[in-house]
């Protein structure tokens, strides 16, 4: 029985990355960390704002989960470099899914981390492609899809 392209990525050999990438993907890992640290503290009242109307769970339980989730991507882009490839595909997999949330905040007009227009709030649109691409570059996960698919 052959195994899913998605399944061989995430089982597979991590491909070699240079220090470059090994770099991008601490320096990700560490806003990661960051970021995941502020939910659960100074910023957390700014982040509960950011929640959709639409979301089917208390904001501050959002926020908080949210910010586990960051802190563990980081602190595993920066610990586990030999398990670089899954870590890729989970933060990409996690900026994916919190872009409803920053489509909502430019749809609803809400204020947050200095997006107080229109203008700011598109402009930050276009940024979380940008994550999800440094996630799959960084950690070899984009090379790691690729080979996989490419084998079917």
């Amino acid at each position: 029985m052959s195994r899913s392209p998605l399944l061989r990525a995430l089982t597979s050999r991590a491909p070699k990355t240079g220090r470059p990438r090994r770099a991008a993907a601490v320096v990700l890992g560490l806003f990661l960390a960051f970021a995941g640290t502020s939910h659960l503290t100074f910023a957390r009242e700014e982040f509960q704002a950011q929640v959709p109307g639409w979301v089917p769970m208390d904001k501050d339980l959002v926020v908080i989960l949210s910010g586990i989730a960051e802190i563990g991507l980081g602190a595993a882009l920066t610990a586990l470099p030999s398990r670089r490839v899954p870590v890729g595909l989970a933060a990409a997999a996690f900026f994916i899914a919190i872009f409803p949330g920053n489509v909502s905040q430019y749809v609803t007009q809400t204020d947050g981390f200095g997006l107080d227009t229109d203008q700011k709030r598109l402009v930050r649109l276009f940024f979380q492609p940008l994550l999800v691409i440094w996630a799959l570059w960084s950690t070899g996960a984009w090379q790691a899809l690729r080979t996989a698919f490419r084998r079917k």
